[in-house]
């Protein structure tokens, strides 16, 4: 049984015996509610659906999926885990669940123009939902409760900023997925704070090769001076393809962090990641929707909760490292 459906049974067994406690014997009457009263919400009938627009095999969004399994396991939930990249098909995942009846939904949104009739027939259904990593300027319009990420415009300032304390001039975006609204806002942030030339390039995260080869292809430039990544798996991409160009004067930097950047930051082929804490967005999402199912409660107070920025450098590269080794930064 839901847990919906568990309180609409509690809450008709408490007046049907409220109603006999005006005509019948007071004594029977009061035994039969605090029985009823009693009897405790498993948390195992809880049943939380995490729908993300991950791609298969991204490290990113295995860290996500870590941090909502483990919140899942600690609150002994039923968890389950859906991603499908494209907005059609995670919307339908969302549809789905919502009349499998689900209690509560975590939603990344890539793509939320895509996504809102579904989100916004789920939370009229009855179904509790919140937001994560993608769509902070639109979850409250689609009846979230809350979202829980980074603002993308405060972090590609911050990723600007550091480009400009590099003393670059002239930088190339690399944009991974097409269509996403908040790589776009990252980019659009960086250029805006940073005080050289800086131009978009799309490439494809799923397609890590050909990826490289078209940044390595850019590089042919001379005046460019660095690559701005927007994923931990593209920086990889981004690293390799300034090795195979010979252009030891290019600067890399990037948004999230895997093993593999934390470690290129702490060798110094990174100069900087910056980090929403992916785990934290998993395991929040999935904590707030069990509060909220169990509890009543809503977090975030009105406002989005922030997972991120952090900004690592080599400095605090190493500390990183040991956590994301354990594949949860």
């Amino acid at each position: 049984m839901s847990i919906k459906r568990a309180w609409l049974a509690t809450l008709l067994a408490g007046t049907l015996a409220l109603t006999a406690c005006s005509t019948g014997d007071s004594a029977t009457d009061t035994e039969t509610t605090s029985d009823e009263a009693a009897a405790p919400q498993d948390a195992s009938d809880i049943r939380i659906d995490v729908i993300t627009h991950g791609a298969p095999g991204d490290s990113f969004w295995d860290v996500v999926k870590a941090g909502a399994e483990q919140a899942g396991s600690d609150v002994g939930v039923d968890l389950r885990y859906a991603s499908d990249p494209d907005a059609g098909a995670q919307s339908t995942l969302i549809d789905n669940a919502v009349a499998d009846d689900t209690d509560g939904l975590v939603v990344s949104m890539a793509n939320p123009d895509g996504l809102q009739a579904s989100i916004e027939a789920a939370v009229e259904a009855g179904v509790p939902v919140i937001t994560i990593n993608s769509g902070i300027d639109d979850w409250e319009a689609f009846g979230a409760i809350t979202h829980v990420g980074q603002s993308e415009t405060i972090a590609g300032e911050a990723a600007g900023e550091q480009l400009n304390q590099a003393g670059l001039s002239n930088v190339i975006c690399i944009i991974q997925e097409a269509g996403n609204i908040g790589l776009e806002e990252r980019c659009q942030a960086a250029s805006d704070t940073f005080e050289g030339d800086m131009e978009t390039l799309q490439t494809d995260n799923t397609d890590l090769a050909a990826s490289q080869a078209t940044i390595e292809s850019k590089l042919a430039d001379t005046s460019i001076d660095g690559l701005l990544s927007l994923g931990g798996d593209m920086s990889g991409a981004a690293v390799r393809a300034v090795e195979a160009s010979g252009r030891d004067d290019v600067t890399v930097g990037t948004f999230d962090v895997n093993a593999d950047v934390a470690q290129n930051v702490l060798d110094g082929t990174l100069l900087f990641a910056i980090d929403q804490q992916p785990y934290v967005q998993g395991y929040v999402g999935v904590t707030g929707i069990y509060l909220k199912v169990l509890n009543g409660n809503d977090l975030g107070g009105g406002q989005p909760v922030y997972s991120g920025p952090a900004i690592i450098t080599q400095e605090n590269a190493e500390a990183v490292l040991q956590f994301a080794e354990n594949g949860t930064r």
